[in-house]
């Protein structure tokens, strides 16, 4: 967190705040009404992520000030602070997209736990299993951008650019979402998966990050047994749907990566960059309908507890030396 706004008309609230993060590694600013906190953000808004505003002040009340902040900037995380907390207060709160409530008067430590929650939370809820939130919860830090070690999963459907002349939208669309990514997502959540993106028809998912787990690489390739397991029932679900099949390919890498938040200011998302990645996207590219391709290195952490076969080596562009690859058994 690069910096914090505080926004209140009360003098010694807006010192109360301060005080009660002054401990916090993130700069706190305050100004006194809305209009200004709206100026304040148009003219640093790169350094400020998170906007606490009074409800009730004159001119511009909380709400509206923080609406027009999130147009200016949708990745602030922003919280209303108040002692007129209604439901009337809450709908429209939600309505506009905040993203908490703080309540007057408000003790330190407590202030201090909410908006680490809030920030959080703000930032993970879409893509990061609930127990990998916890850690993250416990320790805001982990979302620094850092090198280290995960594996990478990449799997695309067969056949897609086809489909897409043949599908109606409506139907294209609802086979990929419910067809698709709901029920891979769901595998890959499932076995502490991080779902990185999806890219058309792809999907990239980070097992070690953004915290490491014990026997990443197994879980990876044990999330893509499943997957293609799985693709046989929903291939049964099909038969009747214009003729749709899913027909998926895997691969998966191990290395060191890049990983952190990353993007513009206006879409950022949680991301993993590195050889591992672009090796993991290479053997996606080569695996055949339910093959799954696995790296040398993924396969050396697997100590022998999945079936692999070792296939000839492949070239990848930007690494000199051919890549050694094996094929998940079964």
């Amino acid at each position: 967190m690069d910096g914090l706004l505080f926004i209140d008309d009360e003098e010694g609230i807006r010192r109360s705040m301060v005080r009660a993060l002054r401990k916090e590694s993130f700069k706190t600013y305050t100004v006194e009404n809305g209009e200004k906190g709206i100026e304040f953000i148009r003219q640093t808004r790169s350094t400020i992520s998170a906007v606490i505003s009074d409800f009730k002040m004159p001119g511009l009340n909380g709400l509206e000030t923080l609406a027009i902040i999130g147009r200016l900037n949708p990745e602030i995380t922003r919280i209303i602070l108040t002692g007129y907390a209604t439901m009337e207060t809450a709908i429209q709160a939600t309505n506009e997209g905040i993203d908490g409530f703080l309540t007057k008067p408000f003790d330190n430590a407590e202030i201090r736990a909410k908006l680490h929650e809030i920030y959080i939370h703000k930032r993970l809820r879409q893509f990061v299993p609930e127990h990998v939130y916890h850690k993250i919860h416990c320790c805001p830090g982990a979302l620094k951008p850092a090198f280290q070690q995960a594996s990478i999963l990449f799997t695309d459907i067969r056949g897609f650019t086809r489909l897409t002349e043949q599908v109606p939208p409506e139907t294209l669309a609802c086979f990929l979402n419910h067809d698709y990514f709901d029920p891979l997502g769901e595998i890959a959540y499932e076995h502490n998966g991080t779902l990185d993106k999806h890219i058309g028809d792809s999907m990239m998912v980070g097992f070690g990050t953004p915290v490491p787990l014990e026997n990443d690489a197994l879980s990876a390739v044990t999330a893509a047994i499943a997957m293609q397991r799985k693709t046989v029932e929903i291939n049964d679900t099909l038969k009747n749907r214009h003729g749709i099949k899913l027909r998926i390919g895997i691969g998966i890498s191990s290395g060191r990566v890049f990983s952190g938040i990353i993007g513009s200011i206006r879409k950022k998302e949680f991301t993993s960059i590195g050889m591992a990645v672009n090796i993991a996207a290479k053997l996606q590219g080569l695996a055949k309908e339910g093959e799954i391709l696995i790296s040398q290195s993924t396969c050396d952490q697997l100590s022998g507890q999945i079936d692999v076969t070792p296939l000839p080596p492949v070239q990848i562009k930007g690494i000199s030396d051919p890549v050694y690859a094996y094929k998940v058994a079964g």
